[in-house]
């Protein structure tokens, strides 16, 4: 069903897209068709394939990560007040500054390969992912600790036994929000200093003016970006099995 949905939504903004160009008479270098978009995605197939496998690279490595370390900041932040005073500061200044400031220092300390460009998506990432995962853990149903307590649990056996079960629908949901906004870094860090990536072929593609390269480009990130989207709701739908769906 989530396929024939998408099929008629990218239809109909195909369709859409075929208006504007109709009715506004823009030039292909400005705006270009449907059509021409497509007849260079097949032309430069090879080559597209090439960076974009960069760029799923850098996005699927930072998202790893920067989830790595969300649960285990929310776990930290969980099990000690006095280390969550200290943390909570830091976390919300690494997102205070726009990471378009950040990406040519990552860039100059980094260089110019996949480390700064999976630093950028774990900067994006991780602070969804601690965000949802340590309200989840804290959010905790008083009548399930409470059970635990008489039952004689250990504070780390509640943890595991019951917060964490409890907390993983949210994680599942700062995961999903992690994974759509995982390509902004990895483009961003393509955009400012690489060799390869989409980021970096769109970049060159615009200075040579091939604005149907550049929609080709863009048109298979969104596909990658909306397969990964899928696929990490499918794992999540599977591992957080006993949420109801409405």
């Amino acid at each position: 069903m989530i396929f024939l949905r998408l099929s008629v939504i990218s239809i109909g903004l195909i369709l859409i897209w075929q208006v504007v160009v109709y009715l506004t008479g823009s030039p292909p270098y400005i705006l270009p068709g449907p059509l021409p978009v497509a007849k260079a995605l097949i032309a430069k197939w090879e080559t597209l394939w090439f960076h974009a496998w960069i760029t799923i690279a850098e996005i699927v490595a930072g998202l790893v990560i920067g989830s790595l370390l969300g649960a285990a900041s929310a776990l930290i932040m969980m099990a000690s007040r006095s280390l969550k005073r200290w943390l909570l500061p830091v976390f919300v200044i690494s997102q205070a500054v726009p990471v378009f400031a950040l990406a040519p220092l990552l860039v100059l300390w980094l260089g110019y390969g996949m480390g700064s460009k999976i630093t950028m998506a774990v900067l994006i990432i991780f602070f969804p992912v601690t965000a949802a995962f340590y309200d989840g853990l804290r959010r905790t149903e008083p009548e399930w600790l409470e059970l635990g307590r008489v039952m004689n649990a250990s504070p780390s056996a509640i943890l595991y036994h019951v917060r964490i079960p409890a907390a993983l629908p949210a994680f599942a949901s700062g995961l999903r929000v992690a994974t759509a906004v995982a390509p902004i870094g990895a483009i961003v860090g393509e955009w400012v200093g690489s060799s390869a990536g989409l980021g970096f072929y769109m970049l060159h593609a615009n200075a040579r003016m091939q604005t149907d390269l550049m929609f080709a480009a863009l048109a298979l990130l969104v596909t990658v970006a909306l397969i990964l989207y899928f696929l990490v709701d499918w794992m999540m739908k599977k591992i957080v099995y006993w949420q109801i769906e409405e």
